[in-house]
């Protein structure tokens, strides 16, 4: 099937039902006939009775599994038995008919449409980006997507936009968009998307985003305190900056695609964080050593949020004391922590850290309790059982662009597994302290 024709799943099913005979046990029948009734994904086995006279009344008869027949007793469980007996219930045929709306998505209509030599892995799995579905689809799915999509729209309400990708992220673009087709529904890209309590409209078609990556945001972002300075390279449409701003994290944010510095500005806004968080449009190799600079020679401030409890007054002219002045917070002269979120070329950008703070050895340890920053740099690398072979190879990679040696089991070196992209091929973030040898270099 190419085309999909709903009348196809339409299907009458005789079973035996227990009719219940007085409304005051419906739920003790249900109670008692827990492993007796019908089982089907979306189908109720609660139905009103088909005979005429219970019917008129609005009586219920509750739909037994397939191997229970009305005529033979000796497929009763010993709780219908008992049931019967007691005339809560009688026992009747009932032709069930299901429609097209009652069937699942991959387990009923996707395996009945596919060929059997394609349902060794069904396309079940997609991404949701607003109310646009995203597929990826192989390349033996490819004769049925406009099939796939329609029934994926019609399954999920939410969902207004399918569409297909193309090309790899990145393949066609320096920017991480991807080609894609339209499969079914609106051709409005245009999304509206939630992360850590935090909102961002985008055109995804214009700029980076992966909803997969939710779990790793929050992740760095948990690592940030209050009053930190954190640098985000490749910034996006701020998944990270944004919710570091709200918790009043000082963030220089910046993405040198025009469309993603756009909505990332769009989301500053929208969030209430420009206190916070700084946006830029340029280069990350530049962006790195400008922002050090201004950070080094530009005072930047904020004032913390005051938390007013509410205030009870029994008498309306009793006085409410006045809340205490709100606390100035001024950022720190150096980095806490730079981000470089761009797995396929991150590592290259790290040779702009050598000489960062050249002449500015004063400012660290041990002339003062600052640390030199932590720096989180994705990358991708092979697949292997407990990453070990993964975090030698990611240490050399970091070694050679830093032109110093960094080790798996050097103090604060951290690799973290973020999640698998390919059968072979897992995304990783690198994190360690930048070493004094490179930054005063």
């Amino acid at each position: 099937m190419r085309t999909l024709d709903r009348s196809l799943f339409q299907q009458k099913i005789p079973l035996a039902a227990a009719r219940v005979l007085d409304d005051r046990h419906i739920s003790k029948c249900r109670s008692d006939l827990t492993k007796d009734m019908l089982k089907i994904p979306r189908v109720s086995p609660v139905r009103t009775d088909q005979e005429g006279g219970l019917s008129s009344s609005g009586r219920k008869s509750l739909l037994l599994r397939p191997e229970i027949r009305e005529d033979d007793a000796s497929t009763w469980s010993p709780s219908l038995k008992e049931l019967v007996e007691a005339k809560k219930v009688t026992v009747a045929p009932y032709h069930l008919e299901l429609e097209y709306d009652d069937w699942t998505y991959s387990d009923d209509i996707i395996s009945s449409i596919l060929p059997e030599e394609e349902q060794e892995e069904l396309p079940s799995g997609f991404t949701m980006v607003g109310h646009v579905a995203h597929l990826n689809l192989r390349e033996s799915y490819l004769p049925y997507k406009t099939l796939l999509a329609t029934v994926l729209m019609d399954k999920n309400p939410h969902i207004r936009t399918v569409i297909n990708k193309v090309d790899e992220v990145g393949t066609q673009s320096e920017y991480r968009t991807f080609n894609y087709e339209l499969l079914a529904g609106d051709p409005n890209l245009n999304v509206e998307a939630r992360e850590q309590n935090c909102v961002f409209h985008f055109d995804y078609s214009k700029v980076y985003w992966n909803s997969r990556l939710n779990t790793e945001h929050t992740r760095l972002v948990g690592i940030f305190r209050t009053g930190d300075a954190v640098c985000d390279v490749m910034a996006g449409v701020g998944p990270f900056a944004v919710p570091a701003g709200k918790k009043e994290v000082f963030v220089w944010a910046n993405d040198l695609n025009p469309d993603s510095y756009s909505s990332l500005k769009d989301a500053i806004k929208r969030n209430n964080v420009s206190k916070c968080v700084q946006p830029s449009n340029q280069d990350g190799r530049a962006f790195i050593r400008s922002s050090a600079q201004q950070l080094l020679t530009t005072r930047t401030t904020m004032n913390l949020r005051q938390i007013r409890k509410p205030v009870r007054s029994p008498i309306s002219s009793q006085r409410i004391p006045t809340p205490p002045p709100p606390t100035l917070l001024t950022a720190p002269k150096t980095f806490t922590h730079y981000i470089l979120n761009l797995p396929a070329t991150a590592l290259t950008f790290l040779p702009a850290f050598i000489g960062l703070y050249r002449t500015h050895e004063s400012l660290f340890y041990p002339h003062t309790d600052i640390k030199l920053p932590l720096i989180h740099v994705y990358c991708f690398s092979t697949k292997s059982d407990g990453n070990v072979e993964e975090k030698v190879k990611i240490c050399k990679e970091l070694s050679r662009y830093l032109e110093y040696v960094i080790k798996p089991e050097d103090p604060e070196v951290e690799i973290c597994d973020v999640r698998d992209v390919a059968p072979q091929k897992r995304m990783f973030c690198a994190s360690f302290r930048l070493p004094a040898e490179v930054a005063f270099r």
